[in-house]
Order: C-alpha cells, then sequence, then structure tokens
C-alpha cells in the first residue's frame, strides 16, 4: 500500500514515523514522508519518499523555540503563532502528498498536524492517528500533569480532581482551534469535535507509541487504541557512529554523566551547560555534554552553547550523538524530559535526572520519579551545588539504577515498530475486506 505519514514537530516527533517507515517499506509498501522541509536531508539518504509540508521551521529561530517552551504559554503559543497561521498551507501540501501522484490507502498523522484529520475526512482515505505520551490523552483516570498549573498535580489522586483538571484544559484552551474550524467552515464541512482533545484521534486506530513502563491504558482513552511500545530511531541519516573524539573519550575512563537536551530545547537551553560543567567540575565526575549543532552551520563559529568556561579533560563536550550508542555507556543522563530522549534511558535502562521545560515533560518526568528511576529538578532550581547534590546521591545509591534496570527489561519485551506496522496493515485489510 501506498501510506503518507506525517506530523509537525521536533525530531522526538519525527523520529518514530521514520522508524515505522523505513519498516513499511522493508514489508514491500510504498512509504510517504510528509513532513517540515527542514528533515529533508535526514530522509532522504534513507530512500524514502518526501513530501515537504508547512510549516517551515527554521532552527535558527531561538526566540521562537523559546517562546513555545515556556511553561505557561508555550503550547498556546506553538499552536497560535506556529502552527495555526499557515493551516491552510499545511492542508494543501497534504492533500497534494495524499493524492497525487497517486491516492494513498492509508495516512498515519500526528497530533501536531492539525490539517490531517481534515484532508482525512475531505478525501475520504482512511487514517490512522499516534501519540507519543500518555500526557496526550489527558486521561481523568491518570490525570497529567498541567505545565502551568504544575501544583494541581499534588492532588491528582483526589476524588474528582482527574476530571475536574481535564474540564480546566478545555476551559484555557476554548478559543484556541477557531482557526481550524474556520478551515472546516470554508470547505464546507461540520465544526466537528475538538482538535486539541478529541478529533486529533482516529475513530479506526490510535497508535500508543510509548511502553507500559510509561503507561497502561486507562478507562477513557480513544476506542481502537493500541499500546505498541516504543519505535526507535536515532540515526543521523542512516549512521548511528559516535563522533570519533566522544568514541575515544568513553574508551579511556568510567561511565561518564551525560546531560543533554534533546532536539529542540537545545535551542533554548540557557546556562544549562555551563551550570552542568560547573556541577560535574564540583564532583570530579567525567561527563559528556550534547550542546546541539549550530543551526546556521557556520564553522567559523564555536559549539553552540559550549560553556565559556576552561573545561577539565574530564568533560566531553559533543554536538551530537545517536543516544542508543551513547546512553548504554553512561553513568547516568540529566535530561529535559522529552518522550524520545526518556525512551532512550529507559532502553539503556540508566537513571535519570530531568530538568523538565514544557508541553508533556513534566508529566513525563513525574512518571519516571514514581516508577523510581529519575528524580526531578526544575529549571529555576538548576544551579550548579544542587544538581551537584543530586547527583551525588543518586550515584551512591544503586535504587534508581535498579528502577531503571526493570523498565529497560519491560522495553526490551516490545517491539513497536513491528506492533505499529501490523496494526497498519490489519487496518489496511479490513477496509480491502470491508
Amino acid at each position: 500500500m501506498r501510506i503518507v505519514l506525517s506530523n509537525i514537530g521536533t525530531f522526538g516527533d519525527i523520529n518514530p514515523l521514520i522508524a515505522i517507515a523505513l519498516e513499511m517499506k522493508r514489508r514491500g509498501h510504498a512509504p510517504v514522508l510528509a513532513l517540515p522541509n527542514v528533515y529533508r536531508p535526514k530522509i532522504e539518504p534513507l530512500g524514502l519518499e518526501f513530501r515537504a509540508l508547512r510549516p517551515e521551521i527554521d532552527p535558527a529561530n531561538t526566540k521562537l523555540v523559546e517562546m513555545i517552551y515556556d511553561v505557561k504559554k508555550g503550547t498556546e503559543t506553538g499552536l497560535r503563532e506556529f502552527l495555526y497561521p499557515v493551516l491552510r498551507e499545511t492542508y494543501a501540501d497534504l492533500l497534494e502528498a495524499a493524492t497525487r501522484p497517486a491516492r494513498a490507502d492509508l495516512l498515519l498523522l500526528g497530533e501536531l498536524n492539525y490539517a490531517g484529520p481534515i484532508v482525512a475526512e475531505v478525501t475520504g482515505i482512511p487514517w490512522a492517528s499516534y501519540v507519543l505520551a500518555p500526557f496526550s490523552f489527558f486521561s481523568a483516570f491518570d490525570p497529567p500533569v498541567l505545565p502551568p498549573y504544575p501544583k494541581l498535580a499534588r492532588a491528582d489522586k483526589a476524588p474528582g480532581m482527574g476530571r475536574a483538571m481535564r474540564r480546566l484544559a478545555r476551559f484555557v484552551t476554548r478559543k484556541w482551534p477557531e482557526p481550524v474550524y474556520e478551515l472546516r467552515r470554508e470547505l464546507g464541512l461540520p465544526k466537528g469535535k475538538n482538535p486539541i482533545f478529541d478529533a486529533k484521534h482516529s475513530p479506526d486506530l490510535v497508535l500508543a507509541l510509548f511502553s507500559r513502563a510509561l503507561g497502561t491504558e486507562q478507562r477513557d482513552w480513544p476506542e481502537n487504541t493500541r499500546i505498541t511500545g516504543f519505535c526507535f530511531y536515532d540515526a543521523d541519516a542512516g549512521n548511528t557512529a559516535l563522533p570519533a573524539h566522544l568514541e575515544a573519550f568513553l574508551a579511556h575512563g568510567e561511565p561518564p554523566v551525560v546531560f543533554t537536551l534533546g532536539s529542540a530545547a537545545v535551542l533554548a537551553a540557557g546556562d544549562f551547560y555551563a551550570q552542568s560543567a560547573r556541577a560535574a567540575e564540583k564532583l570530579g565526575l567525567r561527563a559528556v555534554l550534547l550542546v546541539g549543532a549550530d543551526p546556521r552551520n557556520d564553522p567559523r563559529n564555536e559549539l553552540r552553547n559550549r560553556p565559556p568556561q576552561p573545561l577539565p579533560d574530564s568533560i566531553c563536550v559533543a554536538e551530537y550523538a545517536p543516544y542508543s550508542g551513547l546512553f548504554p555507556r553512561a553513568a547516568l543522563v540529566v535530561h529535559q524530559g522529552g518522550v524520545g530522549t526518556t525512551a532512550q534511558c529507559l532502553r539503556a535502562g540508566r537513571p535519570m535526572l530531568i530538568m523538565p521545560y514544557s508541553h508533556d515533560q513534566p508529566d513525563n518526568a513525574r512518571r519516571m520519579r514514581r516508577m523510581g528511576a529519575a528524580r526531578v529538578l526544575q529549571r529555576a532550581q538548576y544551579k550548579p551545588w544542587r544538581v551537584a547534590r543530586r547527583l551525588r546521591k543518586m550515584l551512591a545509591d544503586p535504587g534508581h539504577a535498579e528502577q531503571a534496570q526493570r523498565a529497560a527489561a519491560i522495553v526490551a519485551g516490545e517491539n513497536g515498530v513491528k506492533a505499529a506496522c501490523d496494526a497498519l496493515e490489519a487496518l489496511h485489510q479490513r477496509r480491502l475486506d470491508g
């Protein structure tokens, strides 16, 4: 079948699609990745068909990234100032990818592609949706941490609190989807369900591309939801090797503590890496700082986010490294709580110190803390002495590592890519038989 896989977001949102597309191609299907054009250089070397999808993502626009990751207004900013202003362009691009040069047999859509369900409705093409974290379901029975209201999380087990939190989220966001409703009116469609909470989920198949170590089914999840396990992919255009200097560093010493902010929060790092380096020096730890690539690709610039202070030989700085190759060789990982980074930590069985930004990250952080595999430190509290104190305790206590290893055993027993592809093929077959 010809299947169009589409979403808008960071590498954490896109990498699972790449993993599924590669497996679908291996099975003899024709996957098409409809993504923002910034991902083209990562996709085409893999031999996958690529179709550009607006909006354009400018990785050098750190101001926008900082606004989107603001804990109070980040989600609203991302929708109102980034996604919704080009909703019609997104719709036109995806419609083109779904119907030319040949009509797709199936669509797989991520929740940030608000034009996707509309394209499916207009064309009649069957579709499945996917989410990457339990946060996306806003369950009343497993209530998430709402980034603007973190104190509510302390009372989430009180009777009725989950329903109250869900009602609050819907009330606060009630005016946000108006651009989606407006586009539907222009196309002669009824208003439809709430795009932020309901319409993003396919009525036929919702793939929860995360591990049961992160979350389990709840009574109010959408029908036809299937937990598959994580879908791992973190190669750079197919290359999974570590940088040579990082490989040499790892080979000549004790496992280090790795400090990373994923693929998006790294663009709004602030002084995270300078503070992290100071914390590592205080403890005399070997450390790896993954500071992110310079989005301008200017060879004259020094490494982005490199701490300004001189660093000892015990601290290695690199732009990027595949987590699947690095995390198993680490003692502990300090990160932002993105689900992709969290998944790789669980896969490697490594304890975590999480400094969450916004969106699903505070909720992922709490889940890891409850599991016993992580401690959490808020951004405002991320100071060298606090970080050093947390790291000292965590490294001295085997409990966090033991819980992380238990989670790793769960992850190892799952095959997210296979389960997702099996479910997509079964949905296609049901449509053929129907």
